[in-house]
Formats: C-alpha cells, structure tokens, sequence
C-alpha cells in the first residue's frame, strides 16, 4: 500500500528526475532524464511519515537513517519546488500539528536550542568573523570571508553613520557588525542577544578590537530594552525578525518606533516568503522553534502604523544561496569532527537544514530583504545610492 501510494505521488514528476530504490530491492526512475538523485527507502515506515507530514516525514526519516540519499542533498528540495502537483497530493494525507507558540516567557528558550549548542561547534563552518547571516558577494570568486565583511560595510553604509551616533543592534549574534561599526565609524553602540554563547564571544571580541569603551553587550530580550528610556539614532536587526515569531511583528516595530529617535534610520535584515506561508513543521521542531519567515508585504504594511518612511529595498536571494553553499561545504569537510561532538543524528539534521535552505533561496519561494526606514520625513537624506558603493 504504502509502496503504491508514493509511485502514486512521484509519477506526477515533470521536471527533473529521481531514481528510488525500495525496502525490496525493487527501483524505478520518476521524471525524464538523468535522476538528480538517488533516495534508498529502507523501510515502509518512511513513506507512511512522509504521508502524515511531508517536511516533518521526510525530516525525520532522514535523521533517523530510514531514508539515504546518494548525491547532492539540495537535489531534493529543487525536486519538490519544481514539482508543486505532487506536493499537492501529498498534503491530502497530512496530519495538521501545532506549531511552537512564541510567547515572551519562551524565547530565550528557543534561541538557546539553535544558538547556544556551543560556539566552537559554529565556529568550524563559519567564516572567521562569526557572521551567521547572508553574505555579499560582489564576485563568485570573493571567499566567504570577504564576502560576509562586504555584507557588514554594505549594511554600516545603509545605516548611514556618523562619529559619536548611538547604534543598536537587535539580535547582535556574535558582535561582528557592532564592533566594526565602532571601529570605523566611532559610533556607540549597544548589542543586545538571548544566547549566553554569542554575548560571551562578543564580549571578549570588543575588548580584543579595543572598543570596549564603545560598545557593550547585553543578554536581554528587545522588549525589555523598550520598556526603559534607551533612544538610538540607528537602529539594526540582522537575521533576528525571523525569530519573532507570528502574530508578534507589531510588538517588534512598536518596540522600535519607542527606541528609534526622530528622524532616525532603521535597518532591518530579514529572510522573506514570497507569499505568505506557514512555518516548516521540521524546521519548527528541530531547528527554529517559533520562528516564523514573513512576507515583503506583511513587513511593509507594519511601517505607516509608526510613521515609518520606506526608504531602500534590496532583495538578494542568491546571495544568500551561496553563503548557505559555503557553510554546507565547510560542514561536510568537518563531518568527522561533529559526529566525535554530537552524533549521526545530529549530523544528518543540520547537513539537512543547510542543504534545504540553500535550495529554498536557490529554486523556492525564499528571499532575503534589507529593508531601511525612517521615522519621520527627513529630508536631508541622498538623492541616489551611490554613496552605498563608494569604498
């Protein structure tokens, strides 16, 4: 039955192909041409979790060795994004199950499930900097090291600082963009995260670039900081809006508007849907607990409600498919050394989560948005945006 079902679903398969072999020894190709890629399926009890929820199914499957996969992983989810009607059928047999609800009590949980795993673990695939966020590219040839300080100055320029400016930084990670800003621009600044791990490294960092005296780093939840008198000329959040969570953006733009002075600049650094779209089951158990992808147009229609002025949009979704490449690649060069650290569960599951999310920007419905706004109507900004590529 199961066996019926799935040749049911992959005999839809029109673009591309995959060659499957079954429990039994028995193997078919799906599609037309040469298989993508070569999926084992060891046991019935795959298909019939992938049946009751095909992210989720399919996740776990993997992870739990009941599903391999020869050849390139991504090859998957480029399958599954250019064949819709089959995922389509699939969702016929799906089981609804409840999100994580991000409430205040529970964020500095999730956070911790993803980031304070331990920084010696990140620092194995990350580029030098520590900057786990989408780089920028000005050439296929820049090293991942290059191209995730381009990202910095590119944001520092967007921000538009000058000598003496307070910054804050929403979600700071591990302190690379503060402490560059401090550097180069002389702002002050203060970088508030919900990982131990990250403000620990950012703390040690600031001292080592000699701008401890400028900046300073807080383990403390954005909604707190808003809840006293703190005001900053700039304001950035890179890759923490993500992390909000459904149904809370308006408490994320209330929380600025109360921080940002007048006139002010706010950066915003976000992965977006295409349209709007329910968190990933398996992304929301294993990796992002609560976290929720908006759309461009859900972020948009928040910024009138503050008085807030849409300033510059850029979209680089491709950008962010070859960091998550070069991150994938630097994991599986350290294969050996996460499985002495963790376990082959462990292992499958992030090599999943970074292959998956390469796809998703590459062939699927994700985008990266830097959005900047003021607050107000400022007049005295630039005519163009020259000043963004001038070194």
């Amino acid at each position: 039955m199961e066996k019926k079902l799935l040749d049911t679903v992959l005999s839809r398969v029109r673009s591309g192909a995959v060659r499957i072999t079954y429990w039994d020894g028995s193997e078919k190709v799906y599609g037309d041409g040469k298989p993508l890629v070569h999926v084992t399926i060891k046991t019935p009890k795959a298909i019939r979790k992938v049946l009751r929820q095909l992210s989720l199914g399919f996740g776990e499957s993997y992870m739990e060795g009941l599903i391999d996969i020869d050849g390139p992983l991504d090859q998957i989810m480029r399958l599954n994004s250019e064949n819709r009607p089959s995922s389509k059928l699939l969702k016929k047999f799906h089981v609804v199950r409840a999100h994580n609800t991000n409430v205040r009590k529970k964020q500095r949980g999730y956070i911790a499930h993803h980031y304070d795993i331990g920084n010696d673990f990140y620092k194995m695939w990350l580029d030098k900097s520590m900057t786990y966020s989408c780089a920028y590219f000005r050439s296929e040839k820049d090293t991942l090291e290059q191209a995730q300080m381009q990202k910095v100055e590119h944001l520092l320029h967007k921000l538009q600082l000058e000598k003496g400016m307070t910054v804050l930084d929403i979600g700071c990670g591990w302190g690379t963009l503060l402490i560059t800003a401090a550097k180069e621009y002389g702002v002050n600044g203060i970088g508030i995260t919900l990982s131990r791990n990250q403000r620990e490294h950012a703390e040690t960092a600031a001292k080592k670039a000699g701008v401890s005296h400028l900046v300073e780093f807080k383990l403390m939840n954005y909604q707190d900081l808003a809840e006293t008198d703190a005001q900053f000329d700039r304001i950035i959040s890179v890759g923490m809006y993500e992390h909000v969570g459904k149904g809370n953006h308006a408490n994320y733009f209330a929380a600025v508007d109360k921080m940002l002075k007048p006139l002010g600049l706010s950066v915003l650094h976000s992965i977006t849907h295409t349209h709007e779209t329910a968190s990933d089951p398996w992304i929301d158990r294993y990796i992002f607990p609560g976290g929720y992808i908006p759309s461009v147009r859900e972020t948009v229609a928040r910024l009138p409600r503050h008085n807030f002025q849409l300033y510059d949009y850029e979209n680089l979704r491709i950008h962010y498919a070859m960091t998550l490449d070069e991150w994938w690649r630097r994991f599986e060069a350290h294969k050996d050394t996460v499985l002495k650290m963790y376990d082959e569960k462990f292992y499958r599951m992030w090599r999943l989560y970074l292959a998956s999310s390469s796809a998703a920007f590459r062939y699927g419905d994700l985008n990266l948005s830097q959005f900047v706004f003021v607050k107000g109507v400022n007049n005295e900004l630039p005519l163009t945006r020259e000043f963004l590529y001038k070194k």
